[in-house]
């Protein structure tokens, strides 16, 4: 036999030996069956229980105004709080990082407090304050504008709940941000705007999307936090978890299961899209 098959079969065994990180086999398969008794398998069971009404009866429970009106509201007000916390929680990220100030680690775990806050609690207490008779909501009620009990008071919620997945995002890359690139910008006569637009921005960009893809995934699935303070009133102020619970309630559960496939396809096409943006920015900026 010529050395040369000889090589090519050692160095195939030696691929087949060598591994990069040991136990990759057992590892994957405890990975597979861990997702798939968790999230998969009851994923696949959701569709086919929805799978069960056939497209008519689909269409006929998605069709109609008030589930129309809860996914409108669901995902349109986690979209608007998720963009709010775009701007302000890199603002307090930024804050945090850049500065050093009295009560700074206060101020950092009133930041986590959603992590840890039981839903209820939140709402309840975004409910004392801005209700017409609360702290912030008789002078916001003075002014005309209506805090709770209407699909402001659910941006409140999703706001306050989604606030620390961009903050805590934000804070390592800013961390790690070069600050001489900034000075440099600035010695060669960059205003800060375009220091901001042209330096800062990019490099925070890609986590940016990660922390607004998340923000908007815990708003969309919020439940405890909003229900106190949205008023609940169908076709207004009542989001699709909440029309879920009332199918379940009424035992309507191919109703139920109807509405909770729109919003698992809609969250699933949406956050897609945001890591597909995230993606091609990176490659972009490789």
């Amino acid at each position: 036999m010529s050395a040369a098959p000889l090589a090519a079969a050692a160095n195939l065994t030696a691929r087949r030996s060598r591994s990069v990180l040991p136990g990759f086999g057992l590892a994957m398969g405890f990975t597979i069956t861990y997702l798939s008794l968790l999230v998969l398998i009851p994923l696949a069971g959701l569709f086919v229980k929805t799978a069960g009404l056939g497209f008519d009866g689909l269409v006929h429970i998605l069709g109609s105004p008030r589930v129309l009106a809860a996914l409108r509201l669901s995902f349109g007000g986690a979209l608007i709080s998720a963009a709010i916390n775009a701007v302000f929680g890199t603002l307090v990220a930024w804050t945090f990082v850049r500065y050093s100030f009295p009560g700074k680690r206060l101020f950092q775990a009133m930041v986590d407090l959603p992590f840890a806050l039981p839903t209820a609690v939140a709402g309840i207490a975004l409910t004392a304050i801005y209700s017409p008779n609360g702290w912030l909501g008789m002078p916001l009620a003075k002014l005309g504008i209506k805090a709770a009990y209407n699909p402001t008071g659910i941006v409140l919620a999703m706001t306050f709940i989604g606030l620390p997945f961009v903050v805590r995002t934000l804070e390592p890359v800013l961390e790690e941000a070069e600050k001489q690139l900034e000075e440099a910008a600035a010695t060669l006569g960059a205003t800060r705007w375009q220091t901001v637009t042209r330096i800062i921005l990019p490099t925070v960009l890609p986590a940016l999307l990660t922390g607004l893809a998340l923000a908007f995934a815990r708003a969309v699935g919020e439940y405890g936090s909003i229900i106190f303070i949205a008023g609940n009133i169908p076709n207004v102020s009542e989001i699709a978890p909440l029309l879920i619970m009332i199918r379940l309630e009424e035992f309507d559960y191919a109703g139920a299961t109807a509405v909770a496939s729109a919003m698992l396809v809609i969250s699933f096409a949406l956050l897609l899209a945001i890591n597909l943006l995230q993606a091609w920015r990176q490659r972009r900026g490789t």
